[in-house]
C-alpha cells in the first residue's frame, strides 16, 4: 500500500515562498492523482490543489489560484506544492493525498493520506 510523507513546512513571513514535498513509498504515484489539502485550527480540512495522473492536469482552489503551483515528478515518485506570496490565512497543516478516482476535489474520495506538515505564516 502507498505511504505518503510530507515535508518542507516551516514558519515563514507573509509574502515568502515555500515548497512542500510529498514523497511516496510502497508504490508508484504514476497512476494516482494527487491532491493537497490543508486544515487550519478550528476549521474543516479544505481542498487546495490537485494534479491528475492522466496528462498531469492541474486544478486549484479559488483561494490559492495564481499563487500556488502543483507539480509531479514520477521519476522521483514525488509531488510538490510551490507556494508563493504566502498570507497568514494560509497557515495550516498541509496534507497530500492520493486517489484512483477521477474526482479530485473531495477529501472522501482519496485513498491514501500523509501525516501532514505545518505551515505557519506570520503577518
Amino acid at each position: 500500500q502507498v505511504q505518503l510523507v510530507e515535508s518542507g513546512g516551516r514558519w515563514v513571513q507573509a509574502g515568502d515562498s515555500l515548497r512542500l514535498s510529498c514523497a511516496a513509498s510502497g508504490g508508484a504515484l504514476s497512476r494516482l492523482s494527487i491532491g493537497w489539502f490543508r486544515q487550519a485550527p478550528g476549521k474543516e480540512r479544505e481542498y487546495v490543489a490537485a494534479i491528475s495522473w492522466t496528462r498531469g492536469f492541474t486544478y486549484y482552489s479559488d483561494r490559492v489560484k495564481g499563487r500556488f503551483s502543483i507539480s509531479r515528478d514520477n521519476a522521483e515518485n514525488a509531488v510538490y506544492l510551490q507556494m508563493n506570496s504566502l498570507e497568514p490565512e494560509d497557515t495550516a497543516v498541509y496534507y497530500c493525498a492520493a486517489t484512483q478516482s477521477v474526482s479530485l476535489m473531495s477529501t472522501k474520495l482519496y485513498n491514501y493520506w500523509g501525516q501532514g506538515t505545518q505551515v505557519t505564516v506570520s503577518s
